[in-house]
C-alpha cells in the first residue's frame, strides 16, 4: 500500500505528494495541501500542518488497516474470478446441478474459513 492510497482512504482530496514518506519528518516534508488557486488558475499550496486536514499519525495507521486488509482483498478478488468463471451456469437456458450450486456457495463462503490466498483450499470444480 501506499501513502496516497491511505490519504485517498481518508477521503483526504487536492494535495500533492512527492515522494513516499516513512516519517512524520518526511510526511511534513513530502505532502502539501492545495488550498485554492491564484488568478491564473495556478494552484495554491500549503506546507502548513494545520492546513492538512490529517495527521501523519492518522495516514500511517490507516496504511497500517490496509496493508491488514490486502491478503483478503486478494482472497476475494480470485474467488470473484472463479465465480465469473461459472456465471455461465445459471443462463436461463441451463438448470445448475446441486455439485455447481454447491460449489458456486462454497466459493462465496470461502472468506470465512481462510484469510489470505497462502492458506486458501480451494474447493474442487464439479464435473457434472
Amino acid at each position: 500500500m501506499s501513502v496516497s492510497q491511505a490519504l485517498r482512504a481518508l477521503n483526504v482530496n487536492g494535495f500533492i505528494l512527492r515522494g513516499e514518506p516513512n516519517s512524520e519528518a518526511e510526511f511534513k516534508n513530502m505532502f502539501t495541501k492545495i488550498t485554492g488557486s491564484d488568478e491564473d488558475g495556478n494552484a495554491i499550496e500549503s506546507s502548513d500542518p494545520n492546513d492538512f486536514g490529517v495527521t501523519w499519525s492518522q495516514v500511517s495507521e490507516k496504511n497500517k488497516e490496509l496493508v491488514a486488509a490486502e491478503p483478503m482483498n486478494r482472497l476475494r478478488q480470485a474467488r470473484n474470478l472463479k465465480l465469473l468463471d461459472t456465471d455461465w451456469w445459471a443462463s436461463s437456458d441451463l438448470t445448475m446441478t446441486q455439485k455447481q450450486k454447491d460449489y458456486r456457495q462454497a466459493l462465496r463462503d470461502i472468506t470465512k474459513s481462510y484469510t489470505s490466498l497462502d492458506d486458501v483450499v480451494w474447493p474442487s470444480v464439479p464435473t457434472e
